[in-house]
């Protein structure tokens, strides 16, 4: 049966089932266009991507050591490394039956036969007698049902390989993500220290002019509430960088207190600016985990069809047994002792009630929901990286808007307190230039932080980082 897969967007599935005999011209996908760039290109060049420490691009050596023990001490990580080594003692299973099975037995009975059974009643008679022998059975795979169930497994162990891949690729953003968001986090403290340092002297300034009797005690009272309610954001900030340091602990596998020890004195955020190695759309597919994994799922299907048509063959096995029986244990490898069979067989399975016919069209519907996985996943991965192109473009303009907002607020500020303590304004102007100086100076540092935060998804969303399989840690025992 023909698979009429739907528009995909790779130029062909050959290299993954030209090495199953399932008929792979049937599964062949056909051609299909892909995007030639990116739809924001000002940030990012188009080049080919390759296995970067992308991480390494804030020049940040906190987060380079915190990523790095991540990666040796992540228990997810230990145990997608532990799925590796089970998937390759699958194939080691799967590989034992090209070698025959030998059984070795040795024993001794005796029995009593009734004579009482007998009419008329005869003498009870006895026998005993000593064993020693070897049986062996063998499947000779003349049609490829091991073959082809080997070549199963080992697609199973492919995808635990791409699996690993993809944990670590989600491991290093997580870290990243996390720390970044530490320092952002850090930065609004000492912002809001800042602030508070400012808003302590205005209140000390309307404190002097109402005991000189310049202003009122509204006047204190409004610059108070301003000091208090930025004093007030102070422990939920900490509060959040206390969180952020459990969830880092939690990453790299370490007690809290080893990670407060990197991170507990303030550091400038890292750079958001980067021109970004994005690559042309088409070699995303050569390193995103999760499209190699489900390339390699697709293989395993394709085996697996291989597996469901052999079971229409015939089986030839040899069976055969040797060893020795005597009454007495001394003549047990005299003359006249040895015994032994060879039992060639050729069974073939006439009529399964239509059961094998279910389960290979069974392995052909799930190669083609296999296709379709395939195909919404690369789909998902252009999806997700141009739009994480676009956000960040966006971000960046927003930025340079955002900065000139800080500059003006701040002067507005400036000049709202100079003319109160001239007695030429209201102090509610000062309360308004006080309040959205901070405000505005928050937001433009929540838009850096939410920046880097981008620019890990977009490396994520690449691939880009721990790609390589296994990062070539892993074992790789029976699995070839």
């Amino acid at each position: 049966m023909a698979i009429q897969p739907p528009r995909v967007l790779l130029a062909s599935f050959a290299v993954v089932l030209s090495s199953f005999s399932v008929h792979a011209d049937t599964y062949r996908l056909s051609a299909d266009s892909l995007p030639t760039s990116w739809q924001m290109s000002q940030q990012c060049f188009q080049t080919l991507p390759t296995d970067d420490a992308w991480w390494q691009s804030f020049q940040d050596p906190v987060l380079t050591d915190l990523i790095e023990k991540a990666v040796n001490n992540n228990y997810n990580v230990a145990a997608a490394l532990k799925r590796i080594d089970m998937a390759s003692q699958i194939v080691r299973q799967a590989k034992a039956s090209y070698f025959p099975t030998l059984n070795a037995s040795a024993g001794w009975s005796r029995s009593q036969d009734s004579g009482a059974a007998e009419d008329p009643v005869v003498r009870s008679s006895s026998s005993s007698s000593f064993t020693l022998g070897a049986d062996m059975n063998w499947e000779i795979d003349v049609f490829g049902r091991v073959r082809k169930n080997v070549a199963a497994k080992k697609a199973a162990y492919n995808v635990a390989r791409a699996d690993y891949d993809a944990v670590l690729v989600s491991l290093c953003a997580d870290v990243a993500t996390s720390y970044l968001e530490l320092r952002t986090t850090q930065r609004q403290i000492q912002m809001a220290n800042d602030h508070i340092e400012h808003q302590q002297q205005v209140v000390k300034l309307t404190e002097a002019r109402f005991d000189a009797e310049l202003g009122n005690m509204l006047d204190v009272t409004q610059a108070r509430i301003v000091l208090y309610s930025t004093q007030s954001k102070l422990p939920s900030l900490e509060a959040k960088v206390k969180t952020l340091i459990n969830t880092i602990s939690v990453l790299i596998g370490v007690d809290p207190g080893e990670v407060t020890e990197k991170v507990i004195h303030p550091k400038p955020m890292p750079g958001f600016v980067q021109q970004i190695s994005a690559g042309v759309p088409a070699d995303i597919l050569r390193r995103r985990p999760d499209i190699v994994q489900s390339e390699l799922q697709l293989a395993e299907y394709a085996a697996l069809i291989g597996v469901a048509k052999a079971d229409f063959l015939p089986t030839l096995s040899l069976t055969g047994s040797i060893g020795t029986e005597a009454h007495n244990i001394k003549n047990l490898f005299g003359a006249h002792s040895l015994y032994y069979s060879v039992a060639p067989q050729l069974s073939w399975t006439i009529f399964e009630g239509m059961a094998r016919n279910a389960r290979l069209a069974e392995a052909r519907l799930q190669m083609e929901a296999a296709i379709d996985d395939y195909n919404m996943t690369v789909l998902n991965a252009l999806q997700e990286v141009d739009n994480a192109l676009i956000q960040y473009n966006t971000l960046l303009n927003t930025i340079t808007l955002q900065k000139k907002v800080v500059e003006q607020s701040y002067k507005s500020m400036v000049l709202s307190v100079d003319l109160y303590r001239n007695g030429l304004t209201a102090f509610s102007n000062v309360v308004d230039g006080q309040m959205s100086y901070l405000e505005n100076q928050n937001e433009l540092v929540e838009l850096e932080g939410t920046a880097l935060s981008t620019l890990v998804t977009i490396y994520k969303a690449l691939g880009g980082g721990w790609t390589i399989a296994c990062n070539n840690t892993c074992t790789d025992t029976g699995a070839n």
